[in-house]
Protein backbone atom coordinates (compact mmCIF):
# COMPACT_ATOMS: atom_id res chain seq x y z
CA UNK A 1 0.00 0.00 0.00
CA UNK A 2 3.28 2.68 1.14
CA UNK A 3 4.57 1.85 -2.48
CA UNK A 4 1.02 2.54 -4.22
CA UNK A 5 1.26 6.13 -2.61
CA UNK A 6 3.99 6.90 -3.73
CA UNK A 7 3.91 6.04 -6.77
CA UNK A 8 0.89 7.94 -6.71
CA UNK A 9 1.85 11.12 -5.32
CA UNK A 10 5.00 11.30 -8.02
CA UNK A 11 2.41 11.98 -10.78
CA UNK A 12 0.01 14.21 -8.32
CA UNK A 13 3.22 16.40 -7.62
CA UNK A 14 4.37 16.05 -11.35
CA UNK A 15 0.53 17.39 -12.15
CA UNK A 16 1.28 20.25 -9.48
CA UNK A 17 4.59 21.90 -10.57
CA UNK A 18 3.24 22.00 -14.28
CA UNK A 19 0.26 24.28 -13.19
CA UNK A 20 2.67 26.32 -11.52
CA UNK A 21 5.03 26.38 -14.04
CA UNK A 22 2.01 27.41 -16.84
CA UNK A 23 1.05 29.91 -14.39
CA UNK A 24 4.49 31.54 -14.18
CA UNK A 25 4.80 30.97 -18.33
CA UNK A 26 1.63 33.27 -18.35
CA UNK A 27 3.03 35.93 -16.13
CA UNK A 28 6.35 36.01 -17.88
CA UNK A 29 3.94 36.50 -21.24
CA UNK A 30 2.25 39.67 -19.87
CA UNK A 31 5.70 41.01 -18.70
CA UNK A 32 7.54 40.56 -22.06
CA UNK A 33 4.54 42.48 -23.37
CA UNK A 34 4.93 45.33 -20.81
CA UNK A 35 8.25 45.91 -21.48
CA UNK A 36 7.27 46.00 -25.05
CA UNK A 37 5.09 48.60 -24.40
CA UNK A 38 6.95 50.11 -22.57
CA UNK A 39 9.92 50.55 -25.37
CA UNK A 40 7.49 51.74 -27.94
CA UNK A 41 7.47 48.17 -29.58
CA UNK A 42 10.81 49.29 -31.20
CA UNK A 43 12.46 46.68 -33.33
CA UNK A 44 15.70 46.69 -30.65
CA UNK A 45 13.33 45.06 -27.57
CA UNK A 46 14.33 42.06 -29.06
CA UNK A 47 18.20 42.54 -28.63
CA UNK A 48 17.27 43.79 -25.04
CA UNK A 49 15.32 40.97 -23.86
CA UNK A 50 18.09 38.30 -25.86
CA UNK A 51 20.30 39.51 -23.53
CA UNK A 52 18.77 39.81 -20.49
CA UNK A 53 17.52 35.87 -20.49
CA UNK A 54 20.97 34.78 -22.34
CA UNK A 55 19.10 33.23 -25.89
CA UNK A 56 19.08 33.85 -29.50
CA UNK A 57 17.68 37.36 -30.50
CA UNK A 58 15.05 35.27 -33.40
CA UNK A 59 13.68 33.33 -30.08
CA UNK A 60 13.74 36.25 -28.50
CA UNK A 61 11.28 38.01 -30.95
CA UNK A 62 9.25 35.03 -31.01
CA UNK A 63 8.45 35.33 -27.71
CA UNK A 64 7.64 39.04 -27.90
CA UNK A 65 5.29 38.01 -30.99
CA UNK A 66 4.05 35.61 -29.08
CA UNK A 67 3.63 37.79 -25.89
CA UNK A 68 1.88 40.41 -27.71
CA UNK A 69 -0.91 37.62 -29.47
CA UNK A 70 -1.68 36.84 -26.30
CA UNK A 71 -1.94 39.38 -24.47
CA UNK A 72 -3.96 41.63 -26.95
CA UNK A 73 -5.64 38.93 -29.57
CA UNK A 74 -6.18 36.01 -27.33
CA UNK A 75 -6.73 36.76 -23.75
CA UNK A 76 -9.07 33.61 -22.69
CA UNK A 77 -6.06 31.23 -24.09
CA UNK A 78 -3.76 33.39 -21.71
CA UNK A 79 -6.15 33.27 -18.80
CA UNK A 80 -6.03 29.45 -19.07
CA UNK A 81 -2.77 29.29 -18.72
CA UNK A 82 -2.81 31.77 -15.91
CA UNK A 83 -5.37 28.64 -14.47
CA UNK A 84 -2.90 26.09 -15.40
CA UNK A 85 -4.90 24.58 -18.05
CA UNK A 86 -2.53 25.05 -21.11
CA UNK A 87 1.37 25.60 -21.44
CA UNK A 88 2.95 27.80 -23.64
CA UNK A 89 3.68 25.91 -26.32
CA UNK A 90 0.34 24.44 -26.81
CA UNK A 91 -0.97 28.57 -26.29
CA UNK A 92 1.38 29.01 -29.25
CA UNK A 93 -0.31 26.49 -31.39
CA UNK A 94 -3.81 28.70 -31.11
CA UNK A 95 -1.77 31.88 -31.93
CA UNK A 96 -0.43 29.92 -34.96
CA UNK A 97 -3.78 28.75 -35.93
CA UNK A 98 -5.85 32.30 -35.69
CA UNK A 99 -2.50 34.39 -37.19
CA UNK A 100 -4.38 35.19 -40.89
CA UNK A 101 -7.56 36.34 -39.04
CA UNK A 102 -8.50 39.94 -38.17
CA UNK A 103 -8.40 40.89 -34.23
CA UNK A 104 -12.04 40.57 -33.57
CA UNK A 105 -12.16 37.30 -35.18
CA UNK A 106 -9.13 35.84 -33.48
CA UNK A 107 -11.20 37.16 -30.57
CA UNK A 108 -13.99 35.49 -30.89
CA UNK A 109 -12.23 32.22 -32.15
CA UNK A 110 -10.41 32.62 -29.04
CA UNK A 111 -13.63 32.50 -26.27
CA UNK A 112 -15.17 29.41 -28.49
CA UNK A 113 -11.49 27.44 -27.99
CA UNK A 114 -10.23 28.07 -24.82
CA UNK A 115 -12.69 26.50 -22.86
CA UNK A 116 -11.74 23.20 -24.80
CA UNK A 117 -8.12 23.54 -23.83
CA UNK A 118 -7.87 21.15 -21.07
CA UNK A 119 -6.49 17.86 -21.37
CA UNK A 120 -5.73 18.46 -25.08
CA UNK A 121 -2.01 17.97 -26.87
CA UNK A 122 -0.54 20.49 -29.47
CA UNK A 123 -1.71 18.14 -32.17
CA UNK A 124 -5.48 18.20 -30.59
CA UNK A 125 -4.94 21.87 -29.72
CA UNK A 126 -4.62 22.72 -33.22
CA UNK A 127 -6.78 21.33 -34.76
CA UNK A 128 -9.69 22.60 -32.55
CA UNK A 129 -8.23 26.09 -33.09
CA UNK A 130 -7.59 25.11 -36.97
CA UNK A 131 -11.52 24.27 -37.32
CA UNK A 132 -12.88 27.40 -35.59
CA UNK A 133 -10.58 29.55 -37.48
CA UNK A 134 -11.55 28.47 -40.39
CA UNK A 135 -15.31 28.30 -39.61
CA UNK A 136 -14.72 32.06 -38.63
CA UNK A 137 -13.57 33.31 -42.51
CA UNK A 138 -14.07 30.75 -44.75
CA UNK A 139 -13.56 32.57 -47.36
CA UNK A 140 -10.16 33.66 -46.12
CA UNK A 141 -9.27 30.11 -45.57
CA UNK A 142 -9.90 29.38 -48.78
CA UNK A 143 -7.44 32.21 -50.42
CA UNK A 144 -5.36 31.55 -48.16
CA UNK A 145 -4.87 27.45 -49.20
CA UNK A 146 -4.74 28.64 -52.37
CA UNK A 147 -1.87 31.17 -52.28
CA UNK A 148 0.14 28.32 -49.90
CA UNK A 149 -0.97 25.38 -52.37
CA UNK A 150 0.86 27.86 -54.70
CA UNK A 151 4.25 28.47 -52.88
CA UNK A 152 4.67 24.31 -52.30
CA UNK A 153 8.56 23.43 -52.53
CA UNK A 154 11.02 20.82 -52.38
CA UNK A 155 13.96 21.94 -49.84
CA UNK A 156 17.36 19.73 -49.38
CA UNK A 157 18.60 20.52 -46.16
CA UNK A 158 21.96 19.20 -45.50
CA UNK A 159 22.48 17.59 -41.96
CA UNK A 160 25.06 15.87 -40.22
CA UNK A 161 27.49 12.12 -40.04
CA UNK A 162 26.42 12.06 -43.87
CA UNK A 163 22.86 12.73 -43.44
CA UNK A 164 20.92 14.85 -45.14
CA UNK A 165 16.69 15.92 -44.92
CA UNK A 166 14.72 16.18 -47.92
CA UNK A 167 11.47 18.37 -46.90
CA UNK A 168 8.28 18.35 -49.51
CA UNK A 169 5.94 21.18 -48.30
CA UNK A 170 2.82 19.71 -49.82
CA UNK A 171 -0.89 19.90 -50.45
CA UNK A 172 -2.35 17.99 -47.00
CA UNK A 173 -3.92 15.11 -49.24
CA UNK A 174 -1.30 14.50 -51.11
CA UNK A 175 1.61 14.48 -48.53
CA UNK A 176 -1.18 11.71 -46.96
CA UNK A 177 -1.54 10.19 -50.31
CA UNK A 178 2.30 9.66 -50.44
CA UNK A 179 2.79 8.94 -47.13
CA UNK A 180 -0.01 6.24 -47.19
CA UNK A 181 1.61 4.73 -50.54
CA UNK A 182 4.98 4.38 -49.07
CA UNK A 183 4.23 3.33 -45.52
CA UNK A 184 1.67 0.30 -47.26
CA UNK A 185 5.16 -0.62 -49.58
CA UNK A 186 7.35 -0.72 -46.69
CA UNK A 187 4.81 -3.45 -44.77
CA UNK A 188 4.91 -5.30 -47.38
CA UNK A 189 8.62 -5.84 -47.64
CA UNK A 190 9.11 -6.91 -43.99
CA UNK A 191 9.64 -10.34 -43.07
CA UNK A 192 11.49 -13.44 -40.72
CA UNK A 193 14.60 -12.38 -43.37
CA UNK A 194 14.15 -8.62 -43.34
CA UNK A 195 16.80 -6.52 -40.71
CA UNK A 196 15.59 -2.89 -41.65
CA UNK A 197 13.21 -1.66 -39.06
CA UNK A 198 10.10 -0.03 -40.46
CA UNK A 199 11.24 3.37 -40.24
CA UNK A 200 14.30 2.18 -42.62
CA UNK A 201 12.09 0.50 -44.92
CA UNK A 202 10.12 3.56 -45.80
CA UNK A 203 13.06 5.86 -46.09
CA UNK A 204 14.46 3.25 -48.74
CA UNK A 205 11.29 2.67 -50.33
CA UNK A 206 11.07 6.33 -50.78
CA UNK A 207 14.20 6.78 -52.17
CA UNK A 208 13.81 3.92 -54.36
CA UNK A 209 10.58 5.48 -55.86
CA UNK A 210 12.11 8.43 -56.40
CA UNK A 211 15.50 7.25 -58.33
CA UNK A 212 12.73 5.30 -60.51
CA UNK A 213 12.87 1.71 -58.66
CA UNK A 214 10.25 0.42 -56.88
CA UNK A 215 11.30 -1.32 -53.63
CA UNK A 216 7.86 -3.93 -53.25
CA UNK A 217 7.30 -4.33 -57.09
CA UNK A 218 3.64 -2.66 -56.86
CA UNK A 219 2.05 1.01 -57.63
CA UNK A 220 -0.91 0.28 -55.80
CA UNK A 221 -2.74 3.70 -54.72
CA UNK A 222 -3.04 4.51 -51.08
CA UNK A 223 -6.46 5.67 -50.32
CA UNK A 224 -6.53 8.87 -48.32
CA UNK A 225 -10.03 9.65 -46.29
CA UNK A 226 -11.50 13.00 -46.35
CA UNK A 227 -14.90 13.62 -44.46
CA UNK A 228 -17.23 16.31 -45.76
CA UNK A 229 -21.04 16.78 -45.45
CA UNK A 230 -23.56 16.76 -48.54
CA UNK A 231 -24.48 20.22 -48.18
CA UNK A 232 -20.65 21.23 -47.87
CA UNK A 233 -19.47 19.18 -51.05
CA UNK A 234 -22.69 20.72 -53.27
CA UNK A 235 -21.75 23.80 -52.23
CA UNK A 236 -24.63 25.42 -49.89
CA UNK A 237 -21.99 25.82 -46.79
CA UNK A 238 -18.20 26.28 -46.42
CA UNK A 239 -18.12 24.17 -42.81
CA UNK A 240 -14.59 22.88 -42.73
CA UNK A 241 -14.01 19.35 -44.00
CA UNK A 242 -11.79 16.63 -42.03
CA UNK A 243 -8.68 15.46 -43.43
CA UNK A 244 -8.16 11.99 -41.21
CA UNK A 245 -4.70 12.16 -39.93
CA UNK A 246 -4.30 15.81 -40.50
CA UNK A 247 -7.48 17.45 -39.32
CA UNK A 248 -9.41 20.15 -40.69
CA UNK A 249 -9.01 21.86 -44.08
CA UNK A 250 -11.22 24.23 -45.78
CA UNK A 251 -14.41 23.31 -47.63
CA UNK A 252 -12.68 24.77 -50.84
CA UNK A 253 -10.01 22.26 -50.56
CA UNK A 254 -12.47 19.40 -49.66
CA UNK A 255 -14.92 20.42 -53.12
CA UNK A 256 -11.61 20.54 -55.14
CA UNK A 257 -10.20 17.02 -53.82
CA UNK A 258 -13.64 15.40 -54.19
CA UNK A 259 -14.49 16.59 -57.93
CA UNK A 260 -10.64 15.23 -59.07
CA UNK A 261 -11.48 12.71 -61.87
CA UNK A 262 -9.41 9.94 -59.49
CA UNK A 263 -11.24 10.63 -56.44
CA UNK A 264 -14.46 8.27 -55.41
CA UNK A 265 -16.94 9.17 -53.08
CA UNK A 266 -18.94 6.55 -50.49
CA UNK A 267 -21.80 7.17 -48.84
CA UNK A 268 -22.15 7.24 -45.33
CA UNK A 269 -25.19 7.53 -43.54
CA UNK A 270 -25.54 9.57 -39.95
CA UNK A 271 -27.78 9.94 -37.17
CA UNK A 272 -29.04 13.58 -37.94
CA UNK A 273 -29.26 14.81 -34.01
CA UNK A 274 -26.06 13.58 -33.18
CA UNK A 275 -24.01 13.22 -36.53
CA UNK A 276 -22.52 9.65 -35.70
CA UNK A 277 -21.96 7.11 -38.52
CA UNK A 278 -24.73 4.31 -38.24
CA UNK A 279 -24.19 2.94 -41.50
CA UNK A 280 -21.92 2.75 -44.62
CA UNK A 281 -22.99 2.32 -48.43
CA UNK A 282 -21.31 -0.74 -49.67
CA UNK A 283 -22.48 -3.53 -51.85
CA UNK A 284 -21.73 -6.90 -52.83
CA UNK A 285 -19.12 -7.49 -49.97
CA UNK A 286 -19.39 -10.04 -47.52
CA UNK A 287 -20.44 -8.49 -43.70
CA UNK A 288 -16.51 -8.95 -42.43
CA UNK A 289 -15.27 -6.30 -44.70
CA UNK A 290 -18.64 -4.25 -44.29
CA UNK A 291 -17.51 -4.21 -40.76
CA UNK A 292 -14.07 -3.63 -40.87
CA UNK A 293 -14.71 -0.65 -42.98
CA UNK A 294 -17.57 0.55 -41.13
CA UNK A 295 -15.34 0.70 -37.74
CA UNK A 296 -12.20 2.43 -40.17
CA UNK A 297 -15.05 5.08 -41.42
CA UNK A 298 -16.94 5.67 -38.03
CA UNK A 299 -13.65 6.04 -35.99
CA UNK A 300 -11.43 7.97 -38.55
CA UNK A 301 -8.43 7.52 -36.67
CA UNK A 302 -6.87 5.52 -34.10
CA UNK A 303 -8.96 5.44 -30.80
CA UNK A 304 -5.85 6.09 -28.39
CA UNK A 305 -6.44 9.21 -26.77
CA UNK A 306 -4.08 11.83 -28.62
CA UNK A 307 -3.22 9.51 -31.38
CA UNK A 308 -4.19 10.60 -35.26
CA UNK A 309 -2.84 7.89 -37.02
CA UNK A 310 -5.29 7.27 -39.65
CA UNK A 311 -7.29 4.40 -39.20
CA UNK A 312 -7.12 2.69 -42.73
CA UNK A 313 -3.48 2.48 -41.49
CA UNK A 314 -4.26 0.80 -38.15
CA UNK A 315 -5.80 -2.26 -36.65
CA UNK A 316 -9.74 -3.30 -35.93
CA UNK A 317 -9.01 -4.55 -32.36
CA UNK A 318 -11.85 -6.89 -30.50
CA UNK A 319 -12.08 -4.99 -27.21
CA UNK A 320 -13.56 -8.24 -26.28
CA UNK A 321 -10.87 -10.93 -27.37
CA UNK A 322 -11.70 -13.15 -29.87
CA UNK A 323 -10.12 -16.41 -27.44
CA UNK A 324 -12.48 -15.48 -24.61
CA UNK A 325 -16.06 -14.90 -27.30
CA UNK A 326 -15.76 -11.58 -28.18
CA UNK A 327 -17.93 -10.48 -30.95
CA UNK A 328 -16.79 -9.74 -34.47
CA UNK A 329 -19.08 -6.91 -34.53
CA UNK A 330 -19.43 -3.20 -34.81
CA UNK A 331 -20.11 -2.43 -30.65
CA UNK A 332 -17.20 -4.86 -30.10
CA UNK A 333 -14.13 -3.49 -32.65
CA UNK A 334 -11.99 -0.16 -31.87
CA UNK A 335 -9.67 1.05 -34.26
CA UNK A 336 -6.20 1.29 -32.97
CA UNK A 337 -2.77 1.77 -34.52
CA UNK A 338 -0.28 -0.98 -34.25
CA UNK A 339 1.82 0.59 -31.47
CA UNK A 340 -1.37 1.29 -29.36
CA UNK A 341 -2.69 -1.81 -30.02
CA UNK A 342 0.56 -3.72 -28.30
CA UNK A 343 0.42 -1.53 -25.28
CA UNK A 344 -3.02 -2.30 -24.90
CA UNK A 345 -1.23 -5.82 -23.54
CA UNK A 346 1.25 -3.89 -21.37
CA UNK A 347 1.21 -4.16 -17.61
CA UNK A 348 -0.46 -1.63 -16.16
CA UNK A 349 -2.57 0.02 -18.99
CA UNK A 350 -6.39 -1.06 -19.09
CA UNK A 351 -8.86 -0.49 -21.99
CA UNK A 352 -12.64 0.18 -21.36
CA UNK A 353 -14.51 0.55 -24.33
CA UNK A 354 -18.56 1.74 -23.63
CA UNK A 355 -20.61 0.20 -26.22
CA UNK A 356 -23.64 2.59 -25.63
CA UNK A 357 -21.43 5.56 -26.22
CA UNK A 358 -18.33 4.55 -28.28
CA UNK A 359 -16.41 6.10 -25.41
CA UNK A 360 -12.92 4.48 -24.71
CA UNK A 361 -11.54 5.33 -21.13
CA UNK A 362 -7.90 4.40 -21.22
CA UNK A 363 -5.86 3.71 -17.64
CA UNK A 364 -2.19 4.28 -17.14
CA UNK A 365 0.16 2.44 -14.41
CA UNK A 366 -0.27 5.43 -12.66
CA UNK A 367 -4.34 5.25 -12.27
CA UNK A 368 -5.15 8.09 -14.30
CA UNK A 369 -7.86 7.94 -16.84
CA UNK A 370 -8.10 9.27 -20.40
CA UNK A 371 -10.88 8.98 -22.51
CA UNK A 372 -11.37 9.22 -26.37
CA UNK A 373 -14.51 10.13 -28.15
CA UNK A 374 -15.79 9.23 -31.42
CA UNK A 375 -16.28 12.22 -33.74
CA UNK A 376 -19.22 12.74 -35.65
CA UNK A 377 -19.23 12.90 -39.22
CA UNK A 378 -20.83 16.70 -39.30
CA UNK A 379 -21.87 18.83 -36.61
CA UNK A 380 -25.59 17.81 -34.81
CA UNK A 381 -28.17 20.53 -35.58
CA UNK A 382 -27.42 22.29 -32.28
CA UNK A 383 -24.29 23.06 -32.89
CA UNK A 384 -24.87 24.55 -35.97
CA UNK A 385 -24.43 28.18 -36.96
CA UNK A 386 -23.10 29.11 -33.26
CA UNK A 387 -19.76 30.06 -32.79
CA UNK A 388 -19.83 29.93 -29.03
CA UNK A 389 -21.10 26.30 -29.49
CA UNK A 390 -19.27 23.72 -26.42
CA UNK A 391 -18.98 21.03 -29.56
CA UNK A 392 -15.58 19.60 -29.46
CA UNK A 393 -15.71 18.04 -32.81
CA UNK A 394 -11.81 18.18 -33.87
CA UNK A 395 -9.88 16.60 -31.48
Amino acid sequence: MGDFSRHQQIPDRILALNRLKMWVDASLHRAFDALDEDRGRAPDVAAELALLLSVGEQHARRVLDLSTVLVHRLPETLAAMESGVVDSYRASKVASATAWLNDEQAREVDSTVAPKLGGKNPHQVRRVASYWALKADPEGAALRADHCRAERSVQLLPGEDGMSTLLADLPAEVASSVYARIDRMARTLRGTNESRTLDQLRADVFAELLLGSNASGSGAKADVHVYVDLATLAGLNDDPAQLAGYGPIPAGVARQIAHQPSSTWRRIVTDPLTGAPVDVGRQRYRPPAVTDEFVRVRDRECRFPSCHRPAHCGDNDHHIPWSRRGPTGQANLINLCRRHHRLKDRPGWTYRLHPDTGVVTVTTPSGYTYTSNPEPLHDPPSARNSPNATDDKPK
